[in-house]
């Protein structure tokens, strides 16, 4: 997401750490059942049941609703863009070019999007992260729509042009809880940067986040002043985007626990759209 990204990266690490370990850990456990009840007659334990595959594994998944605690939304907290998530258990058909390029503009040109881009470039004037972009309207200007050209370029070349190319799914397929403890989770969710979907629905390396992230880091410096036109910065602007990837999953992994465990009694009152 840009040159910018490094410290509203660390504000969305913590974020995202706090909101898992509210929303997640802070669920009751079960009750203990009561040993004082008399033992029922022993009977032959079953097999246990087979492990549950990865919600990315093709013909695996139910085109069953998936319950209302498991469900992903179109926005988070009714204002935050969710529009790669889908639910656990969904099976969706393969994503086609176009439904690529509405999904990649919908997350460049959102609202939420262009306000944040903004709250990037304020960031980045006060604290004079490009000294050569001076100071005033005008200066905050160019950090603006150098923010905007960032972010747009990282989202076409993942979530639309290198995917169309490798032909993989650019969404992200929550495992949700029938998939595991919130360990597996978060590791399923961290290795979507590296893993992936093909259209057909095969696993496949994630070429369209680390190749797509990697050519927009390389693109990006070429439109910044001369002294910042260095491979240093291209290969930590390269890092920074895949930690942010990473870490937008594993909030929209635990996107739906959250809000059933903390803001559900917001959700009732907005009408579910949180």
């Amino acid at each position: 997401m840009g040159k910018f990204n490094s410290r509203i990266g660390r504000w969305a690490a913590c974020a995202v750490c706090f909101l898992v370990c509210r929303g997640c850990l802070g669920q009751q456990s079960a009750p203990e059942p009561d040993k004082s009840a008399p033992s029922a007659p022993s009977q032959s334990a079953p097999a246990p049941p087979a492990q549950a595959p990865l919600p990315d594994a093709p013909g695996t998944a139910s085109t069953q609703a998936p319950p209302a605690d498991e469900q992903q939304s179109k926005r988070i907290m009714g204002v935050l863009p969710n529009f790669r998530s889908v639910s656990a258990g969904v099976t969706l058909p393969p994503e086609t070019t176009r439904e690529k390029l509405i999904t990649a503009t919908e997350d460049n040109f959102d609202y939420t999007a262009l306000l944040f881009a903004g709250i990037i470039a304020l960031d980045s004037q006060a604290t004079k992260g490009t000294p050569e972009f001076h100071q005033g309207a005008a200066g905050y200007a160019r950090y603006y729509w150098h923010t905007v050209a960032d972010q747009s370029v990282e989202n076409y070349f993942v979530e639309l042009i290198v995917p169309a190319m490798t032909h993989e799914d650019s969404r992200y397929y929550a495992m949700g809880k029938e998939g595991g403890g919130m360990w597996k989770r978060v590791g399923y969710s961290l290795s979507r940067v590296v893993e992936t979907r093909t259209d057909s629905g095969k696993q496949t390396f994630n070429t369209s986040e680390i190749a797509g992230s990697a050519a927009a880091a390389g693109i990006s410096i070429f439109y910044y002043p001369t002294r910042e036109q260095t491979v240093k910065n291209g290969l930590r602007d390269w890092g920074l985007d895949v930690t942010y990837d990473a870490v937008a999953f594993t909030f929209h992994e635990f996107w739906p626990d959250i809000r059933h465990a903390v803001f559900s009694k917001f959700g009732a009152k907005a009408g579910g759209k949180l």
